[in-house]
């Protein structure tokens, strides 16, 4: 399963997506760059719960429609080569 333009997809997160059909139709339907953005997130919590919540949300933001995580600045860790 494809991970993002910089990040690897976590174990945790691919089981979330696999056990959801619309989900991952959304996932592989995506850009690695938005992959990308949904990993980085998920991978930015620093606590157990919030990484949990972040996984969900991610499912059912994915299975809403959305093409990137809601509320995030972007992956820091992605080079920056824009004017």
């Amino acid at each position: 399963m494809p991970g993002g333009a910089v990040h690897a997809l976590p174990k945790d997160l691919r089981s979330e997506l696999v056990t959801n059909p619309n989900a991952l139709s959304a996932w592989l339907d995506i850009t690695p760059l938005a992959r990308n953005e949904f990993i980085c997130w998920v991978e930015d919590a620093k606590q157990a719960p919030t990484r949990a919540r972040r996984i969900r949300r991610t499912r059912e933001e994915l299975e809403d429609g959305m093409r990137r995580p809601c509320c995030w600045p972007g992956c820091q860790h992605r080079e920056r080569n824009g004017k």
